[in-house]
């Protein structure tokens, strides 16, 4: 079996403030009460421990996400990445990407992540509007975002993402659409817009705020959609926009079940063995516990009967049509063992498909989640 692409995924669990809204493992603390070496030195040990299910791979992305990543000070994100280079082969042309919130940092910060080795920076920004940041607990003003745009504009990093919601607490159409103007207008090479979804253990599924209903919402898509396609941005996922060959690397090893080994405490990975078993790793969630080497909470292997529907939950998500033998290639299963559950999608107009490729039709698209539980019947 062909060992698929391989990305490193590095959390960093510590925010300023938790946003109402999120549920990535995260906890809110002072800068100054976070042990900034220490988490980095026990990332790199993390990292020894994961070594073998690099399997001679070149690393082909990283992603330090979180939480809030730009609290650690670039001295230690420089070091960190320096022995991960030590302990591994980065593919020629890696993309890593640092997650920022626009509050956090000083302003010294972008230019030092850079001269680290980041080469795509996203932030997020969330709203532009001020009333609306304050209704999710984003405690920034229009000024602060507008200047440190400016600021990340002029280092020029090869990429850089900003992170936009729609469906926002007591948000209006024009309102959304206006993010949307002020985000394209700095240029940036991604734009991720995504509706809010209100999630178990979040605050606001405890208290939730008065959203937009689901037709408002719809109207936000569509002319949202609109406008992001009109200035040459392409969806190449359903969250997801780019200009021309600036897709998020990371993500579309995700969305393709490639494969990722996740470091650091709450992380997750996905490893695929040389004998075709998948396993999935799951970190610590104990700070303290992580911080005296107690990394590995769990190791599951996914069941093969479980292979197509996991791949389809993520592959599904792209707009290009899903090749045949990609799917041979990441779950090692023959195409003809899902040949049933295909006809029935193909019956119920979910999915065409040709010798090469299976592709979602717009029914499909609008029914993924019934398209998506053929899969689960298997």
């Amino acid at each position: 079996m062909k060992l698929p692409l391989l990305s490193l995924y590095i959390h960093i669990p510590w925010c300023l403030k938790k946003c109402p809204y999120c549920d990535f493992y995260s906890k809110s603390i002072k800068i100054k009460k976070i042990p900034q070496k220490k988490y980095i030195q026990n990332l790199i040990l993390d990292l020894d421990k994961n070594i073998k299910f690099i399997q001679s791979r070149k690393i082909h992305s990283i992603f330090i996400g979180g939480g809030t990543p730009n609290l650690i000070k670039p001295k230690y994100i420089k070091y960190l990445m320096k022995e991960i280079k030590k302990r591994t082969n980065f593919d020629k042309k890696i993309e890593i990407t640092l997650e920022s919130n626009p509050n956090s940092i000083k302003k010294d910060y972008f230019f030092k992540y850079k001269s680290s080795g980041i080469n795509r920076l996203s932030l997020g920004i969330q709203s532009f509007n001020e009333k609306i940041l304050n209704k999710i607990n984003r405690n920034y003003t229009f000024k602060e975002l507008i200047e440190t745009i400016q600021i990340i504009k002029k280092i020029n990093f090869n990429q850089v993402n900003f992170d936009l919601m729609y469906s926002l607490p007591l948000q209006k159409k024009k309102e959304a659409i206006q993010d949307l103007k002020y985000a394209i207008k700095f240029k940036p090479s991604h734009i991720s817009w995504y509706q809010l979804c209100i999630e178990p253990k979040t605050f606001f599924y405890k208290k939730t705020p008065k959203l937009p209903n689901e037709n408002e919402s719809w109207k936000m898509f569509v002319q949202g959609h609109k406008k992001l396609k009109k200035k040459n941005f392409i969806q190449y996922e359903i969250s997801a926009y780019a200009k021309k060959n600036n897709q998020c690397k990371h993500n579309l090893n995700y969305w393709k079940f490639g494969d990722y080994l996740g470091i650091g405490c709450g992380a997750h990975g996905k490893i695929t063995l040389k004998n075709g078993k998948i396993l999935r790793t799951f970190k610590n969630k104990n700070i303290n516990e992580f911080l005296q080497g107690k990394y590995t909470k769990k190791i599951i292997y996914v069941k093969k009967k479980n292979l197509p529907f996991e791949f389809f939950l993520n592959n599904f998500r792209l707009n290009k049509p899903c090749k045949k033998k990609d799917f041979e290639i990441y779950t090692g299963i023959k195409k003809n063992k899902i040949k049933k559950t295909m006809q029935k999608a193909i019956k119920k107009k979910y999915i065409i498909e040709n010798k090469k490729f299976w592709k979602k039709t717009k029914k499909g698209k609008l029914f993924l989640n019934d398209l998506l539980e053929l899969f689960l019947k298997i």
